[in-house]
């Protein structure tokens, strides 16, 4: 084991990489409340949750799909990389393509698969490197932050703190109770308090570099919930995992219905979950890799390999039943701990089937508890926008243009496709249309016959 994960040749040892396991299993830990919370719908009305797939077996699915990836990065791309279903891509599948778009969540989990499957074909050719070339850099840094932004604001109006006003469209919510409330109105400001709560001590956690801050915010809300009787104790810790079968291989259904699988909307669909994955997978690899000092003239070693295993994930994942498994940026707290090898990332896919046996706990994961997570989740991929060129206009106002509509339409592909219909215009019209790739322009097409199909 030493010799196959180079021990001496990087400096590192058992405990040092089971330190490093452990710490990055800790710091994204969250994610086995926040996916299935998302992905089962359960901040939705009740009339809407049978159009999603069951809490538990989405527990289920969430826990295995990140001990697959987890393992599979460790031992095909050797790194300490752990990987789980994604944020923004869970998001975007709840609230984009199963909610708005209107896609049975079966279909939309065929177009994670797809999309992984697209992913790996790539990732084993020289196609990637076309493909990260061609989309400019600021409209990648746009989306990330767009995600940010629309993640935040799911966040903030599931803690009831974001509320819905027929004079503005949105408000803030009642943080004081006052006299003449309904009891469900004052619960409501208990919660969105409770929320409040859990957000300031997040993020003061997160300023103080607590490895496992969100987690740890988690954590101390709900139990802090309880004590007000917001939250519902578990009654027990410890049980078998919940049943698999709900979710287990529902995307087969669709995978060959080809007039499904290859409409307009499924195609945009798999697109999205394509580019949001293919540059996040990208961007997590090569900064948590320099982070860990492993680069080689600022490239990856294996990179074929770390790219294939994050595909690979993912269309395991939606076998399971679960939207896209990537690799995660917390993995660079367990990289800030010592983590130099793929042995850590052993120790955290171990970690998470472990947490297969614990889905009781889950029971305290209410609104009030998972919106801080998801609030600075949204403040941490809104970083990105402080890398957009906004002196140059023709650059800045598509980024803007991306970044507003995907919480403003409540979208995700949305907000991706008016970006990158309007950069191409605005590079033209500068006399800048050299500088656009050719991609771009037949995605100007593509993402223009999304809007007047929508509009259909």
């Amino acid at each position: 084991m030493r010799k196959y994960f180079e021990f001496d040749k990087l400096g590192t040892n058992y405990r040092r990489e089971t330190i490093a396991g452990i710490t990055t299993f800790l710091a994204m830990a969250y994610i086995l409340a926040v996916n299935p919370y998302m992905l089962s719908g359960a901040d939705l009305p009740p009339e809407l949750k049978a159009n999603y797939p069951e809490f538990g077996a989405v527990f289920t699915a969430t826990a295995l799909a990140a001990a697959i990836g987890t393992l599979v990065m460790a031992f095909v791309g050797r790194l300490p990389i752990a990987q789980a279903p994604g944020m923004g891509l869970n998001a975007f599948f709840t609230y984009t393509v199963v909610l708005t778009m209107g896609i049975p969540w079966q279909q939309a989990l065929a177009g994670v698969f797809l999309s992984c499957s697209i992913f790996l074909l790539l990732s084993l050719t020289g196609i990637r490197e076309a493909i990260v070339n061609s989309i400019p850099q600021g409209l990648k840094n746009a989306v990330s932050a767009g995600i940010g932004l629309f993640i935040a604001f799911i966040g903030l109006k599931n803690a009831g703190i974001i509320v819905d006003n027929p004079a503005t469209f949105v408000s803030l919510g009642h943080l004081t109770i006052q006299e003449g409330m309904k009891p469900e109105e004052i619960l409501a400001v208990k919660n969105a308090l409770l929320a409040v709560f859990g957000l300031i001590l997040t993020a003061v956690l997160m300023s103080r570099k607590v490895n496992a801050a969100i987690f740890i915010g988690m954590l101390v809300t709900a139990i802090v919930g309880m004590f007000f009787g917001l939250v519902n104790l578990p009654e027990k810790i410890v049980s078998m995992p919940p049943s698999l079968a709900p979710t287990f291989g529902a995307a087969f259904q669709y995978l060959g219905d080809f007039s499904a699988l290859f409409s307009m909307k499924m195609l945009i669909v798999v697109f999205t979950f394509l580019f949001v994955d293919f540059f996040d997978a990208t961007g997590t690899l090569l900064g948590v890799a320099s982070q860990a000092g492993l680069l080689k003239d600022g490239k990856l070693p294996r990179a074929g390999s770390a790219l294939a295993s994050d595909a690979i994930a993912g269309m395991a994942g939606a076998v399971l039943g679960t939207s896209t498994t990537t690799s995660y940026i917390e993995s660079a707290a367990g990289v800030a701990a010592g983590g130099r090898t793929g042995f850590a990332s052993v120790v955290t896919g171990a970690l998470f089937l472990l947490a297969l046996f614990f889905s009781p706990v889950l029971a305290v994961v209410t609104p009030a508890v998972t919106a801080p997570a998801l609030i600075i989740v949204g403040v941490l991929m809104a970083s990105h926008m402080a890398n957009i060129a906004w002196s140059e206009m023709e650059e800045a106002f598509p980024a803007f243009l991306t970044i507003l509509m995907m919480p403003l339409t409540y979208s995700i592909a949305s907000g991706i496709a008016a970006g990158f219909i309007v950069y191409p215009i605005t590079k033209l019209l500068k006399g800048k249309g050299r500088e656009v790739h050719p991609v771009m322009y037949v995605l100007f097409f593509v993402f223009l016959a999304y809007f007047i199909w929508l509009r259909e």
